[in-house]
């Protein structure tokens, strides 16, 4: 066994032994590095010259991990998988990358992603498709495809992620691993590139429970350079795991999880809905109660059109600087107009000049009420009802996806509406700032499948715990990809 598919506990004990040194597990991580990137595409750099920190009470200190390219780290190219940041150098770390580097961290790569997070599939970064370490004919799903690769395949035990709207919970469960979005503002978002700054969170892809508390716990905290943030230095996520959850209370959603609501379902729709009642017989043998509730599905299928507008509005309006005058590369032209025009056409790919044609739409003074204010309006009759459920129930728990990945070939952002919802509920815990995480519950065609248990807003720890007696009573955590 490499010493990479170990837990991060597993690792800080070999290393305060002496039994292996910072050095080994390098060198190690950036091997594996470039046997990954060979067969998956999954990192935009290699840290070649990565160096050893020292072991300390810090179970992260010493340890390789990778970071999303769209954190920004100084004197290290941060391009967020864009060519209108191809050549980018920050002159800063990020709040989250200066906390891991307090931890003793050792980043080894900065990983793919959909072209400034904004993408579903791990297609649209300017290196190219990043293909899933179960099979390479499928997709990771987006946007922190890479990170989620990497973890799957087993370069180290946990990367950074973000996520927007699922963009960090559904590579988990399209790659077999845990991916964990805190409640929003728990992780401070300065220097993180920004897609869509209400929905925008930060977190972790590692391959169990308890490594992803660990990571959120060095990760998490206070910061003067983001508003949102707040204080969270009374939570120890990790210390107070626990797989007692009897008197827990979940709840699914019928019109999500019931094979009835769809028409002519897949045979591995069949058999994912199937693995998740399983999943639901599990909770109870742990003790929960489980129950279906209902939620009217016109207000649940308006969630992808809502995610749609206020994100696409958010990133034309976080990213209007990507000019090519401030930084990136300059563009041709007799003035600085045609300059901008030329560098943003020739920089930005087909599915990011969409979302801004839309975003740039829906916030004209003309659209702005039946567009944007709508969309608004309808993401917080979501959040209500997500908050009244929390009234009742300790989570929600859900199916992730409508079956295992997909693949890359034809099927670039295209969602059946028939599906659509069971696709993209888990936006709703951006909506709402919800903390949500997804685990591995089994394979369907031979390639792994999730759930998600996302709860109320400062309630992480009950989220977690629930997610790790889960894990704990199944057979998926700490899973390395094996491709047929």
């Amino acid at each position: 066994m490499k010493y990479m598919h170990k837990s991060i506990e597993e690792l800080h004990e070999l290393l305060v032994s002496g039994k292996v040194t910072s050095e080994e597990l390098i060198r190690e991580s950036l091997e594996l590095s470039h046997q990954v990137q060979d067969k998956y595409n999954a990192f935009v750099t290699i840290l070649d010259d990565a160096k050893e920190t020292k072991v300390t009470d810090s179970l992260l200190s010493g340890i390789p991990c990778g970071l999303k390219d769209n954190y920004s780290t100084k004197d290290i190219l941060s391009t967020g998988s864009s060519n209108t940041l191809k050549d980018y150098v920050p002159f800063f770390d990020a709040t989250a990358v200066a906390k891991l580097k307090e931890a003793g961290a050792v980043f080894t790569n900065k990983t793919v992603l959909d072209e400034f997070g904004m993408g579903g599939t791990g297609t649209t970064g300017h290196t190219g498709n990043v293909l899933n370490p179960w099979d390479r004919t499928r997709m990771c799903a987006g946007s922190s495809s890479g990170s989620a690769c990497a973890v799957a395949a087993g370069v180290y035990p946990y990367a950074t992620g973000s996520d927007t709207g699922d963009s960090i919970r559904k590579p988990a469960a399209y790659c077999g691993i845990v991916g964990y979005k805190p409640t929003y503002g728990m992780i401070s978002r300065y220097g993180l590139f920004p897609f869509a700054s209400s929905l925008d969170h930060l977190g972790t892809l590692t391959r169990n429970v308890r490594d992803a508390a660990i990571v959120v716990d060095a990760m998490k905290g206070i910061d003067k350079n983001d508003m949102t943030s707040w204080d969270s230095s009374h939570i120890h996520l990790k210390d107070n795991l626990t797989l007692d959850v009897k008197g827990k209370k979940l709840c699914y959603i019928k019109e999500i999880c019931d094979i009835n609501n769809y028409q002519n379902p897949t045979e591995e729709l069949k058999e994912h809905l199937a693995n998740f009642n399983k999943t639901l017989e599990i909770c109870k043998s742990l003790g929960m109660k489980v129950e279906e509730v209902s939620v009217d599905k016109t207000l649940l299928n308006a969630s992808p059109s809502v995610y749609v507008v206020i994100s696409c509005a958010e990133a034309t309006s976080n990213m209007s600087n990507l000019t090519g005058i401030i930084f990136g590369p300059r563009g041709e032209g007799d003035n600085y107009i045609e300059m901008m025009k030329d560098h943003r056409t020739k920089g930005f790919s087909p599915l990011i000049k969409r979302r801004f044609v839309i975003g740039s739409y829906v916030l004209q003074s003309q659209n702005q009420e039946r567009y944007f204010r709508n969309a608004q309006r309808v993401r917080r009759l979501l959040v209500d009802t997500w908050k009244n459920l929390y009234k009742k129930y300790d989570a929600v728990i859900l199916p992730v996806g409508s079956g295992p990945a997909k693949k890359i070939d034809g099927s670039k952002d295209i969602l059946s509406k028939d599906t659509a919802i069971l696709e993209e509920h888990l936006q709703i815990g951006n909506f709402g700032g919800f903390p949500s995480i997804t685990i591995p519950n089994g394979f369907v065609s031979n390639l792994p499948v999730g759930i998600n248990i996302t709860g109320n807003c400062y309630d992480d720890q009950n989220v977690l715990n629930i997610a790790y007696a889960l894990e704990n009573a199944m057979d998926y955590k700490n899973q390395i990809a094996k491709e047929d």
